[in-house]
């Protein structure tokens, strides 16, 4: 199997939660660091258009959104699980809570505290993603208490879940259930100067935020993107064409398609290559990278024919 790469930077919460699960299964990777904030010219033919942060790439095979590559990591290396004890199925329900209204709540107290230290064309951009185009930075500041205190109350809930003595969220050993809330106390943590004190009444979460930071994020190792480009351009995708006859939509192999997150923002066009409950893959042609697998969840997407 080509080596598994990364694309992403440094302070993209979301790429934590990702390079955590790298390191909870004690995998090898590379790591291209993109630009923030586009253009991304090296990622584009990749991608198609697909602009956030992080993508996994394994050889021609492209896996965009968190919730597609942590999946696809544990379907391709499922030792060590990220189901430790069981909470197969039901752990992918509570990364719904953790990357919807959790994430949320954080960006809202974020933004909110932080934004004059922002540079302004970073706001602008992820205040749009975040928000909605039509975002009020006033309000977010005007509701700051709000959105503090109801972050208080959902890292209460890991607090009580913690108080219980276990050392990670599903007992003696890491799983998906801690990547998916440990991003959140790191990005807290790191970009609200009122972080640390905040989540300094948590003290079995800080506890375990320490546990979590020691179990680093693998073994990494650098690549530039122009050597990532040659090694898409040098495979091709292993996903194989799978139809799924109960899908609503009615899609089969072969269909052209765009896909577009929930909030709009880019869209990406290609031809249906797999299709699973949870996941579509399409195929896509670039000049650059020749014929790629670019791989989205189902939740939080819309696809549309033609």
């Amino acid at each position: 199997m080509p080596d598994i790469i990364l694309h992403h930077y440094p302070q993209s919460p979301v790429s934590e939660k990702i390079r955590v699960i790298l390191g909870i299964k004690g995998l090898d990777w590379r790591s291209v660091e993109i630009p923030r904030l586009p253009p991304k010219p090296d990622l584009m033919p990749l991608t198609g258009g697909y602009r956030l942060t992080p993508v996994m790439q394994i050889g021609a095979d492209i896996f965009c959104d968190s919730l597609c590559i942590a999946r696809a990591l544990q379907e391709r290396f499922p030792e060590t699980t990220l189901y430790p004890g069981g909470a197969d199925g039901m752990v992918w329900g509570v990364s719904r809570w953790t990357d919807g209204p959790f994430f949320q709540t954080a960006l809202e107290v974020v933004f909110g505290a932080q934004h004059q230290k922002m540079p302004p064309e970073f706001l602008r951009d992820r205040g749009r993603i975040y928000f909605g185009s039509d975002w009020n930075m006033e309000k977010l500041e005007a509701d700051l208490a709000g959105s503090i205190a109801n972050l208080r109350v959902q890292f209460g809930w890991v607090e009580e879940r913690l108080a219980t003595g276990r050392k990670f969220m599903l007992g003696a050993a890491p799983g998906l259930p801690d990547a998916l809330v440990y991003y959140l106390a790191w990005f807290i943590r790191g970009r609200w100067d009122g972080g640390p004190g905040f989540l300094s009444q948590f003290p079995n979460l800080c506890a375990w935020e320490e546990r979590m930071a020691g179990i680093g994020h693998g073994d990494v190792t650098e690549m530039t993107a122009a050597e990532a480009l040659d090694i898409a351009a040098a495979h091709q995708p292993i996903t194989p064409e799978v139809s799924d006859p109960a899908d609503p939509r009615g899609l089969k192999p072969g269909d052209a398609v765009t896909i577009t997150p929930d909030y709009g923002g880019f869209t990406v066009q290609g031809t249906v290559l797999s299709l699973r409950r949870h996941e579509i893959a399409i195929a896509r042609e670039d000049e650059r990278v020749g014929r790629v697998a670019i791989h989205f969840p189902v939740m939080g997407y819309k696809v549309a024919k033609g």
